[in-house]
Parts: C-alpha cells; structure tokens; sequence
C-alpha cells in the first residue's frame, strides 16, 4: 500500500514535499482536501497521535478566523469537526504511511520516514 499525502495542492510546503516525493521515486497517492474533502480516519489518527494542537494550525489565517468562543471550546472533537468545515486549518502535508501520520514537511524527516 502506497503512503497517502493530504492537503492542498496549492500550498508551498505541499508542493515541497510533492518534489521530494517525486525526486527520491517514491510512490504516494494524494488526497486533495479541496476537491475530496477530509479523510476523517487519517485526521482522527492524526488527533489521536499528535494531539489537536499540532494537527491544527494555530498560526493561519483560518484559525485566526474562528471566532473566540470557537478557539477557546476547541478539543479534539471539536477540532475534527472544525477541520472538516474549514480543511485549511489541518497543519499541511498531512502525511499516512504504515498506520502512522507525520505532519509538516522537513527534508530530514522524510529522508527518515522513507530510509
């Protein structure tokens, strides 16, 4: 089964990690947030392994925002359904491979994840 990369085809970090992708020939199917919508059992997982506050972006403009009542009841319930109104606020690449999820792009980390 081939590692899943989710986000938005248009973000700068996304296209980073789609050249590193491609560059070291790995094969990766892509979920685009803007035309499938999110993948709840990938941004469940994400919950779960890395808590809320990673999986959502706390520095965007889309969590900017929220309103204040929105932010501050915010936990992970209200998070998954927060991110599948508003798909910008998950932290991008959200990245599947062997059950496990990885968030962000850095090359060092992908060069270990895929080592």
């Amino acid at each position: 089964m081939h590692p899943t990369l989710f986000g938005i085809k248009n973000c700068d970090t996304m296209k980073k990690a789609f050249r590193w992708l491609d560059d070291n020939e790995i094969t990766y199917d892509f979920h685009d947030y803007k035309k499938d919508g999110i993948d709840k059992d990938a941004v469940t997982a994400a919950i779960e392994q890395h808590g809320w506050e990673t999986v959502i972006n706390r520095r965007g403009t889309s969590w900017r925002q929220l309103t204040e009542d929105t932010k501050a009841s915010m936990n992970a319930q209200n998070a998954l359904t927060a991110a599948s109104e508003n798909p910008s606020l998950i932290k991008r690449p959200l990245l599947l491979k062997d059950g496990k999820t990885y968030l962000g792009f850095k090359d060092t980390q992908y060069a270990e994840i895929f080592e």
